[in-house]
């Protein structure tokens, strides 16, 4: 895991692609968790991300993205199919798409039979730095102890893996509207001034994916970013 180094695409194929993916995180993955849960967070998963194991009334079962496929883990019926659109992928799953809009305002919009703009490498690139930063979040998480740190999940409004200790929140967003890569932030509930070094957002920091070769990386800049003890 440490000499994962998510580096490879450019913003023309994994913008359409994180775009793609973030619309079946909410029209599909959270719809199906919040229909049987009530929750909405989704976790990294195998070669992706996907929802946390839900409990059916006779077996359980996980929905989950691996590269360009949707994976429905569920002992009874077990499938997999390319991911082409919303509504495929909501009818494999057994579900109808659509965000859970009492929860959140979704930031993408269900078009359910619109193909879907995946580029292979670039999923691979997405779901390599989903698994590095869950990674450096669960040893940050160890280290906050137990009753500090939330659960880390993958929040489907905004596509990041993220994490809160104390009064700041840690994560890894795979890029927005200000930024086209991934990239690490930390921020703090009442956000340091930006001053051009560490703390260089209005939000708190960021650290983009190619100054993050690995897992050490990504945990050495989380740390910095934890207020001092006492």
């Amino acid at each position: 895991m440490d000499e994962r180094r998510a580096t490879g695409p450019t913003p023309a194929s994994l913008v359409p692609t994180r775009l793609a993916l973030q619309s079946v995180a909410e029209h599909v993955l959270a719809a199906a968790l919040h229909a049987a849960t009530g929750h909405i967070g989704l976790r990294a998963t195998p070669g992706g991300f996907g929802t946390p194991w839900i409990d059916g009334p006779e077996s359980r079962r996980r929905l989950r993205v691996e590269g360009t496929d949707l994976v429905v883990d569920d002992a009874d019926h077990p499938r997999r199919a390319p991911l082409t659109t919303v509504g495929a992928a909501a009818a494999l799953a057994g579900i109808e798409p659509g965000a859970p809009l009492e929860v959140y305002t979704p930031a993408t919009p269900l078009v359910p039979d619109a193909p879907l703009s995946l580029d292979p490498a670039a999923a691979h690139l997405l779901a390599d730095w989903y698994a590095l930063v869950d990674d450096a979040l669960g040893r940050l998480s160890a280290e906050a102890g137990p009753d500090r740190a939330t659960t880390v999940q993958l929040w489907p409004e905004h596509f990041d893996l993220a994490t809160s200790i104390g009064e700041v929140n840690y994560g890894g967003s795979p890029g927005d509207a200000g930024h086209d890569q991934p990239y690490l932030y930390v921020g703090p509930w009442s956000p340091p001034t930006p001053h051009g070094g560490y703390w260089n957002e209005s939000f708190g920091a960021s650290l983009a994916v190619d100054q993050v070769p690995d897992v050490e990386a990504a945990l050495a800049f989380f740390r910095r970013g934890r207020p001092p003890s006492g």
